[in-house]
């Protein structure tokens, strides 16, 4: 909304300030603003002059006239000018010698077409006025020659822009703004509405309403007689084009202005091109209707229209038919004012992708009270300006509308802000605002709800400080709020009114708890696990498609492939929720690789959403009138899906970097595997590694890793079809592990483990096992094996080649011994030792290796 300084001045005595103290008062009272225009400032130097001589010149190829021009010197000025639309008499501005116009355009004396040119006759466009360039602007021939035509045209004006939230219709408007600026500046504010009507009681065109959902006023006002002829007066001209409105003709522009300063739409219809009663009604199957734009619209069941006998003439509230437009020749017209359905209109402007000024401020909610006045002031100005005669009488069809009450504590805008409003404060805010307030207890309103008499409440904070006695005021919001609905909208009201700026800056209490839980924790510690191993932190979106599946080539039975469909997808190529965390870390990598980055390793900690065996498809959709019952509570979480945590990782390229030092190591499945170990680790578990086939890693190297005998995850090499599928590196390897099968095994609070003082005893030892023998087992025999006298075990080399004989394998294992209470002997530590190959050799068929 483009606001002229000097307009809304005409209706709000403002104090000597300028265009951005204004804007401040507007921004802090929440009006945002979007810019600052200033016109005419520089302009300097221009006066009225009378044109006394006019000498054609010939030869050239345009008309050129040479003018003597008296502008109130001692001497006449010679000027040359291009434009024949002024004749010997006619007062006109003029730049002088050392004058300058907007934009800076400095103007001096020269010599052109052989004749010395002192100064310049301007247009409007010229002087910033108006777009119009067709020919020199003449002024009324009372101008005192010699005035300053900045002064006597009003060329210096600042604009201020506010950007105008779909809650706030009522800003759309100089009414509003002047309104809201009147407030801020504690001025008096005159209302352009505050007219006084006709009484005349007698109908003007027939009209009435069918669908009393799609309109509930409608205002017909007529006029004979205009002079199509009759163009729009310079100063609304100039008005609707710092407003941001084109001039079209004066009946055109008299609704435009009236639009901008009143925020109610109104449009004209040519009365005789009309057959029959207008109705208000929606659209029945099969009809069209050619708009002004000169486009033929396939009309919807509900689109609102304005209709007569011969079908539709117009789409209410956003575009006129062309049919009934006003023309050339128009002479008698119908002056139309209503007060539409705002989601009617909103939808209609949408559905057919037709925004106009008048939709944007129906949808936004019009003022009911305004079609009278605003079609009052349309044929008064018709007659002023155009040379009409207003038609007595009016019609107005309208449907019964009760005005809305509000209950509010008087208290309740003090517990909102968390700041002491008085009850006078509160009371005088609201009328400020143009509300009625009622000061009283009503006992009705104390039960809260809807009162046999309208009044309703809302919120149970509200409802609570009503029943334990605080002072309640019955409140009636104006006709121009239709977005004051509840007590929550009059307590942001008098916040706002009473200054953002003076809520103070306050922590909010911390709850009482313990913290966060032992999942929480488990989390954060993965991550931090899994970024100090050198992996990096990625957030994809949730959602998957049905090829996803294909790619990671699920078998048509597998659980995964059972996924939530949205009802309302973001795209329609991922509709589904994610089952698995791969999708979004594949096609990250993908992003990544595709960026120069070849080494990579990725994260990602995230819920996966399993649907439950047996749930409904769809949750119900309750209302929100009341609380749900346990059943519907419950019918609602049957519908919902399983949402175990998942934390999984992808890697590609060099895990260690190659450089000056040396080469690199290429990531490999035990990289997965190890990852997986990392984050069992934060939860104080260590994972069992069994070989395993599963989708989508290659069968060979594979991985199941469990936690006692369950099943946590998988981790290994990607199979090559996934990888070709993704665009993937080549062995690019990958692990998925479910956190939530981990908390319930992890151990509850432990005690930190006494730290032994005597020394530690190292017992290297290297068996051959088949090739095919998991490492895991080995180790796992070993532990079992040693007894309670073994620290730690570590696996240093893997060997496979002739000495071992094919199809074996040589695994070299550190162990540590250590006694708390001792230091342990040889013959201790060789026996431990011994006792763990024995039962490796009992469990795997492990052999010693000899050296």
């Amino acid at each position: 909304m483009k606001v002229p300084l000097s307009w809304l001045r005409e209706y709000v005595d403002l104090p000597a300030v300028t265009a951005h103290e204004v804007a401040d008062k507007l921004t802090m009272a929440g009006l945002k603003l979007e810019s600052i225009t200033s016109h005419g400032h520089d302009v300097k130097n221009v006066v009225a002059g009378e044109v006394l001589e006019i000498e054609e010149l010939t030869g050239f190829k345009k008309p050129i006239r040479h003018c003597k021009v008296e502008t109130g010197e001692a001497t006449p000025r010679e000027i040359v000018c291009g434009a024949t639309n002024f004749v010997a008499g006619d007062r006109v501005p003029v730049v002088l010698p050392g004058g300058v116009l907007p934009g800076g355009f400095e103007v001096g004396a020269r010599k052109t077409y052989g004749r010395m040119s002192e100064g310049m006759i301007c247009s409007e466009r010229e002087l910033g006025l108006s777009d119009e360039h067709a020919g020199i602007m003449v002024l009324p021939p009372d101008t005192p020659i010699g005035a300053d035509v900045v002064e006597l045209l009003g060329l210096r004006d600042d604009v201020i822009e506010l950007e105008i939230t779909p809650d706030i219709g009522y800003a759309l408007s100089i009414r509003g703004v002047a309104r809201e600026a009147a407030t801020a500046f504690g001025v008096a504010f005159r209302d352009p509405a505050a007219v006084e009507l006709p009484t005349e009681t007698g109908p003007a065109w027939p009209a009435s309403i069918a669908d009393p959902t799609a309109c509930d006023r409608f205002v017909l006002r007529e006029v004979t007689g205009f002079d199509p002829a009759a163009s729009s007066p310079l100063w609304m001209r100039t008005r609707l084009t710092r407003a941001g409105m084109r001039p079209v003709s004066l009946a055109v522009d008299i609704t435009n202005y009236l639009m901008l300063e009143l925020g109610q739409p109104l449009h004209a219809f040519d009365r005789s091109k009309l057959s029959g009663e207008i109705v208000v009604r929606r659209a029945q199957p099969g009809e069209r209707l050619e708009t002004l734009d000169h486009v033929v619209r396939e009309l919807d069941p509900d689109d609102i229209l304005i209709t007569d006998r011969s079908g539709p003439i117009s789409m209410a509230g956003t575009m006129g038919g062309l049919e009934t437009e006003i023309s050339d020749e128009s002479t008698d017209i119908v002056i139309e004012a209503a007060h539409f359905s705002a989601t009617g209109i909103s939808r209609e402007s949408r559905r057919h992708g037709l925004v106009s000024e008048a939709s944007k401020r129906f949808e936004r909610g019009v003022d009911r009270e305004l079609p009278l006045v605003a079609s009052w002031r349309a044929v008064q100005l018709l007659a002023e300006l155009g040379g009409a005669t207003v038609q007595p009488g009016v019609t107005h069809a309208e449907v019964e509308v009760t005005p809305p009450r509000i209950a509010i504590p008087s208290r309740y805008p003090s517990v909102v802000a968390g700041v002491s409003y008085s009850k006078d404060t509160v009371v005088a805010r609201l009328r400020q605002v143009g509300c009625v307030v009622v000061d009283g207890n009503d006992p009705a309103v104390r039960k809260g709800g809807v009162d046999p008499t309208g009044v309703v409440t809302g919120g149970a904070l509200a409802a609570k400080l009503a029943v334990n006695g605080d002072d309640m005021l019955t409140v009636t919001p104006p006709s121009w709020r239709p977005d004051l609905t509840d007590p929550n909208d009059l307590a942001e009201e008098v916040i706002r009114l009473e200054g953002y700026d003076t809520l103070p800056s306050v922590l909010p209490s911390a709850p009482a708890g313990a913290g966060l839980t032992e999942g929480q924790r488990l989390r954060r510690r993965a991550g931090r696990a899994l970024a100090e191993g050198g992996y990096v932190e990625v957030l994809s979106y949730p959602f998957i498609s049905a090829d996803d599946f294909d790619r990671l080539l699920l078998p048509a039975e597998d659980a995964r492939r059972h996924a939530m469909r949205l009802a309302n997808p973001l795209s329609e190529d991922e509709p589904l929720m994610r089952t698995t965390l791969l999708p979004g870390l594949l096609k990250t990598l993908v992003r990544n690789v595709g960026r120069g980055f070849t080494d990579v390793a990725l994260f990602e900690t995230g819920a996966v959403y399993r649907p439950r065996e047996g749930a409904p498809e769809v949750a119900p959709v309750l209302g929100v009138e009341r609380r749900p019952t346990p059943e519907e509570l419950a019918s609602i979480e049957a519908a919902l899906p399983d949402q175990p945590m998942r934390v999984a990782v992808v890697l590609a390229g060099e895990f260690e970097r190659s450089g000056w030092w040396g080469g690199g190591r290429q990531a490999t499945w035990a990289d997965a595997v190890q990852a997986a170990r990392l984050v069992a680790a934060e939860a104080r578990l260590e994972l069992s590694v069994t070989a395993d086939q599963h989708e989508p890693w290659h069968p060979g190297r594979c991985a199941a890793l469990y936690v006692g005998d369950t099943l946590v995850g998988h981790a290994g090499e990607l199979h090559p079809r996934v990888i070709e599928a993704y665009g993937l590196p080549p062995r690019t390897v990958a692990m998925e592990l479910e956190l939530s099968r981990l908390e319930p095994a992890m151990p509850g609070p432990v005690d930190a483990p006494a730290v032994s003082s005597y020394p530690v005893a190292t017992q290297d030892v290297a068996l051959i096992v088949p090739d095919f023998t998991p490492v895991a087992d080995v180790e796992s025999a070993l532990r079992d094996g040693a007894g309670e006298l073994l620290e730690s075990i570590r696996l240093f080399d893997v060997y496979a080649g002739e000495q071992v004989g094919e199809g074996n394998k040589s695994l070299a294992y550190t162990m540590r011994f250590r006694a708390a209470d001792r230091t342990l002997t040889v013959e201790e530590t060789t026996a431990a030792r011994d006792a763990a190959v024995a039962m490796a050799a009992d469990r795997v068929g492990a052999q010693l290796r000899s050296a």
